[in-house]
C-alpha cells in the first residue's frame, strides 16, 4: 500500500489498513528491551535494501525497530512517482523509522506533515558518506553543519507538535569526526535541540567498511548523550551485539550487513536458517520489490557469509542457478526443487 493509497482510505474511515505499531513511541521499545535486560535491536536504513518485505521479515526475529532506506525529502515532497516508490506501509508493518536526506528545515516540516501518519519516528541522515550526497549538502556533510542539523531537528518537532503528534520521535544518525570533540559538541547541540536519540555509526566519512568499527569513540561520545543511543557498525552476531553494548554503554545496537546476510540475526544461532528464507519470500510475494532485488537478498542469505561458519545454504552450483532465474515463478519453482519453500 502506497502512501498515495493510504490517504483516502484512512479518510474514508478504514483505520484497519493502518498498522497498530504506529501507537507505539520509539522511547518506549528502549525501556521494554531495558526490562528485559537487553539492548534494543534496530535494523539499519540501507539503500534499496530496506524495503516493506525486508522491514517485515526482521521484524519476525526479534528486531524492535525498523527503518526505510534514505529518502530524499524535496524529491519526495514535490513527486508523487516517488511518493509511490518511496515509501509503503502495510497493516502489518513494524514500528518504523522513516529516515530523510534533508538539509532544509522547510522541507523537513512538509516531509514530516506527510510522512508522520504512517511512521513512528523521522531520522535525519548525517552518516551516508557517498560523494553526490555529500556535494548536495546532505548525509556525512552535515557532520559539519550542526547548527543547520539542530534547525532541522527543531523544524521536524515543531511540525509534529503541530498536528498532535506528541507520540512521534525525531532521530539524527551520525558518524564521528576524526577530532572526537567535535563530535561531542555535535551531540550536545541537536540535544539542545530536544532530539530524542541519537544513532553513532563508529566511523569517519573516510574510514572504510573493511576496517573495524571504532567502539572506543562511540562510547566517549555516548557518554556526553543524555538521550538513548544505538551503535552502529560490525554487527553480524549476538556475540558482536553482547561485546559492542559492554565495550560503549550503549542503549541500543543496529545491524546493517549482518542482518542482509542473517535477517534472524538477533535469535541468535549460526548463520541464516531455511525458514528466514521461507519468511522473506512470503514477503516478497505480498508485498512485492523489484525482482533483481529479492534475489540480490536471497545471494546474502544463502551464500557463503561469514555468519554461516563456512557452511551455505545452497551449493555453489545451487546459487549459480538461483542467479540465473529471470523471474519470481521461476525462482518460486527453483527454490521448491531444492529445499521447498513453505506457504507462509
Amino acid at each position: 500500500m502506497s502512501l498515495e493509497m493510504a490517504v483516502p482510505h484512512f479518510l474514508n474511515g478504514e483505520k484497519t489498513l493502518l498498522p497498530s505499531s504506529l501507537d507505539i513511541n520509539p522511547l518506549k521499545l528502549f525501556d521494554i528491551a531495558k526490562s528485559q535486560g537487553r539492548p534494543l535491536y534496530a535494523a539499519a536504513p540501507m539503500v534499496r535494501y530496506s524495503k516493506l518485505a525486508f522491514r517485515e521479515t526482521v521484524a519476525q526475529y526479534g528486531v524492535d525497530l525498523t527503518w526505510t532506506p534514505m529518502i530524499l525529502a524535496k524529491e519526495f515532497n514535490r513527486s508523487l512517482a516517488a511518493r509511490d516508490s518511496d515509501f509503503t506501509l502495510s497493516p502489518n508493518s513494524p514500528p518504523t523509522i522513516v529516515q530523510l536526506g534533508v538539509n532544509s528545515p522547510l522541507e523537513i516540516s512538509r516531509t514530516t506533515l506527510l510522512l508522520s501518519p504512517y511512521v513512528n519516528g523521522i531520522d535525519i541522515n548525517c552518516g551516508c558518506p557517498q560523494s553526490w550526497a555529500c556535494a548536495e549538502t546532505l548525509g556525512a556533510a552535515l557532520m559539519h553543519k550542526r547548527d543547520l542539523v539542530a534547525s532541522l531537528v527543531t523544524s521536524a518537532k515543531q511540525a509534529l507538535h503541530s498536528i498532535n503528534h506528541l507520540n512521534k520521535t525525531v532521530s539524527v544518525k551520525i558518524r564521528i569526526h576524526k577530532d572526537l570533540r567535535e563530535t561531542v559538541d555535535f551531540v550536545q547541540t541537536v540535544q539542545e535541540a530536544d532530539v530524542d536519540f541519537i544513532t553513532i555509526h563508529g566511523r569517519m566519512r573516510s574510514t572504510p567498511s573493511s576496517q573495524p568499527v571504532n567502539l572506543e569513540a562511540i562510547k566517549l561520545v555516548a557518554e556526553h548523550c543524555s538521550v538513548p543511543t544505538i551503535c552502529n557498525g560490525d554487527v553480524f552476531s549476538l556475540e558482536d551485539v553482547e561485546r559492542h553494548v559492554q565495550a560503549t554503554k550503549v542503549d541500543g545496537v543496529m545491524a546493517a550487513r549482518g542482518l542482509l546476510q542473517n535477517p534472524g540475526l538477533f535469535k541468535g544461532g549460526e548463520g541464516c536458517s531455511w525458514d528466514v528464507v521461507e519468511r522473506f519470500m512470503s514477503e516478497a510475494v505480498k508485498r512485492p520489490i523489484p525482482f533483481k532485488l529479492v534475489v540480490h537478498h536471497l545471494s546474502e542469505m544463502v551464500g557463503s557469509d561469514r555468519t554461516q561458519c563456512g557452511s551455505t545454504l545452497l551449493t555453489k552450483e545451487q546459487r549459480k542457478e538461483m542467479m540465473a532465474c529471470d523471474n519470481m515463478v521461476r525462482l518460486i519453482d527453483f527454490l521448491d526443487e531444492v529445499r521447498e519453500v513453505r506457504r507462509l
